[in-house]
């Protein structure tokens, strides 16, 4: 176990290495096809926007838009994120680190904080539906598949961190 400045214990790394192997095994097993959660924000905005517009589903929406919640609900990858976030839930609770709380440097607001987020977090949504993909499929999926246009992306992924870290560091002491 590691910890982190307070002290608090984190779960094995290794071990949850081995858990995402598995649930990527079960996933190929039992769905038939592997891990990524890009599908179910696609299917949650194509059913909204669907169901608010009262018009006819567009043919390029076709395959995004279920019958309302019922039908996201049958969605594997809207099923999948709800599991993340439970399983996240679940996992916080257990290591007594549920609280909330915005992780961050001494020298960066709260609201500067989130604006990284939801700036990163746009950035990554629009990438992750120009590939088709997220870097969870992609990294977990195609990677598992030895596939090597996901084995070129995560060597393009990590090597893009480990370049863009020493600018975004300093946000961070």
């Amino acid at each position: 176990m590691s910890s982190d400045a307070r002290g608090t214990a984190y779960g094995s790394p290794y071990l949850a290495g081995v858990g995402i192997g598995v649930v990527l095994l079960v996933a190929y097993g039992v769905m038939g096809h592997g891990v990524g959660v890009s599908g179910a924000l696609t299917s949650v905005v194509g059913t909204a926007a669907t169901r608010l517009s009262n018009a006819p589903v567009l043919p390029e929406w076709e395959g995004y838009a279920a019958s309302g919640l019922l039908g996201l609900l049958g969605d594997w990858f809207v099923v999948e994120v709800i599991g993340i976030a439970l399983g996240g839930l679940l996992s916080a609770s257990l290591a007594g680190r549920l609280r909330r709380d915005t992780e961050r440097g001494d020298q960066v607001s709260v609201n500067r904080r989130l604006a990284f987020a939801a700036s990163g977090g746009a950035i990554m949504g629009i990438g992750a539906r120009l590939a088709r993909g997220c870097t969870s499929g992609q990294a977990l999926t195609g990677g598992s598949l030895l596939s090597v246009g996901s084995w070129i992306f995560i060597a393009a992924a990590f090597a893009a961190a480990y370049l863009v870290a020493p600018l975004v560091r300093r946000e961070w002491r």
